[in-house]
């Protein structure tokens, strides 16, 4: 039978599933609404979809290392309980070796991909379902090296941050792995200033300058010692940024490039992932719930 928009849009608005999701259990069950939830709720979706709404700001991150491949991948929960629950715990094993054996490049596609005659989307809607909270692939990134280089990486407090980096010209594990936990410490955004964009050195000099030209003190100064102030200003500011002109967190006589130096190594890329970052995380008031209940 025909499946209108209204039947639709009226199970999406009993289950809170999807419209594809709904005009698939509809036509399932021959356009019975009753029929059609109880199908979505079976497949595990109208649970999920409810639970989609809800912030997902806890989790986990893991690193998966195979051959020339590794890959770095972040799934939230709604809370820190949960990310210690052991079915979250599979479910973030199975997504990682799942998306490292592949070439997706981004979440939707790593969704889509088989696990075991399903779609590892399949994957997180049963565990959902199971679990009860929302619970989301939110990113990943899949690193490559190359033969001669290796990979170095650190997972703090179980996944909370993670980094992964790949470095030459040293077969040392455990350089690599210092690489790591500096990244995962110190929290660099490139590897040197080479790598830095333009505009955002560009956009430190002009902070620079408008400070020196408000600077009475050095109004009177040589031009060229003006330059050398603000040029020294904008190397200081943006140090920390940068991994090689870093303090190295082992010893805090030396930067991080001296250090790799000594070791004969260098730092060719890396990432770093803090579970959360960026996500605005709802604080509920129970207070004030009561409070507005009761009036």
């Amino acid at each position: 039978m025909a499946i209108t928009a209204k039947q639709v849009k009226e199970l999406r608005e009993l289950t809170g599933a999807g419209m594809m999701d709904c005009k698939k259990a509809l036509v399932e069950c021959d356009g019975d609404m009753k029929a059609a939830t109880d199908w979505l709720r079976k497949k595990g979706i109208a649970k999920a979809a409810k639970k989609e709404g809800r912030t997902a700001a806890d989790g986990l991150s893991k690193i998966v290392v195979k051959g020339n491949k590794a890959v770095v991948i972040e799934v939230n929960s709604e809370t820190d309980f949960v990310a210690k629950n052991e079915m979250f715990l599979e479910l973030l094993d199975t997504t990682a070796n799942t998306i490292i054996d592949s070439n997706a490049t981004t979440v939707e596609e790593a969704l889509a991909l088989d696990v075991n005659g399903s779609t590892l989307n399949d994957v997180f809607v049963n565990a959902v379902a199971t679990i009860g909270e929302n619970i989301k692939l939110r990113r990943f990134a899949i690193v490559e090296k190359a033969d001669d280089e290796i990979f170095g990486s650190y997972l703090h407090n179980g996944g909370l941050i993670s980094a992964v980096v790949v470095v030459k010209g040293t077969e040392d594990a455990q350089v690599a792995k210092n690489m790591a936990m500096q990244v995962a410490s110190m929290n660099p955004t490139y590897v040197s200033r080479n790598e830095m964009p333009q505009d955002v050195v560009e956009k430190e000099r002009s902070v620079q300058e408008a400070l020196l030209a408000n600077d009475e003190g050095l109004a009177n100064k040589p031009e060229h010692v003006k330059k050398g102030i603000v040029e020294g200003r904008i190397s200081k500011a943006l140090q920390d940024m940068c991994l090689v002109d870093q303090i190295f967190f082992l010893d805090q006589n030396v930067k991080v490039g001296a250090w790799l130096k000594e070791n004969h190594a260098e730092v060719v890329k890396f990432v770093k992932y803090v579970v959360g970052e960026g996500i605005e995380k709802k604080v509920d008031d129970f207070a004030a719930e009561v409070a507005a209940m009761a009036k």
